[in-house]
């Protein structure tokens, strides 16, 4: 584990790869959206959100996402995202992101998400499961 990335809920190592930069030689900002999405998706299939979504058709909705981007980050390199929960409630929680590059050992994006719990059978926010909160609250 990274040290920047102590007290994390999941780490998702992500190679960087060519094709990820942009005509400014650093890699384009909507790509670390991408390593969110990484890292929140590998969170919701490790606490088994993702499986209880394909059972009860209940699951995570992204309401909003942002980042603050802290440096440039460059083809070869590998990043971390970490990724915690926070302000965890009956409906809803937040996702706090933070991208580490390994070839400068410093933070390069911070980020989060407002997640809420959802039901695609009535369209409409509904209560996280209790054994998914506990998983969450970890």
């Amino acid at each position: 584990m990274h040290p920047l990335l102590k007290d994390q809920a999941l780490i998702y190592t992500h190679n960087i790869t060519w094709g990820e930069m942009d005509a400014f030689a650093h890699v384009n900002n909507t790509e670390y959206f991408r390593f969110f999405e990484h890292a929140r998706m590998q969170h919701f299939e490790t606490i088994g959100m993702l499986e209880h979504m394909r059972q009860h058709n209940q699951g995570p909705i992204l309401a909003e996402t942002r980042c603050r981007f802290k440096m440039p980050v460059a083809y070869p390199d590998t990043v971390h995202i970490g990724v915690r929960v926070e302000n965890l409630s009956d409906d809803r929680f937040n996702h706090v992101y933070t991208i580490v590059s390994e070839k400068h050992n410093a933070i390069a994006a911070e980020g989060d998400g407002k997640i809420i719990y959802y039901d695609y059978n009535i369209n409409q926010k509904c209560s996280i499961p209790e054994s998914l909160k506990k998983s969450l609250s970890i």
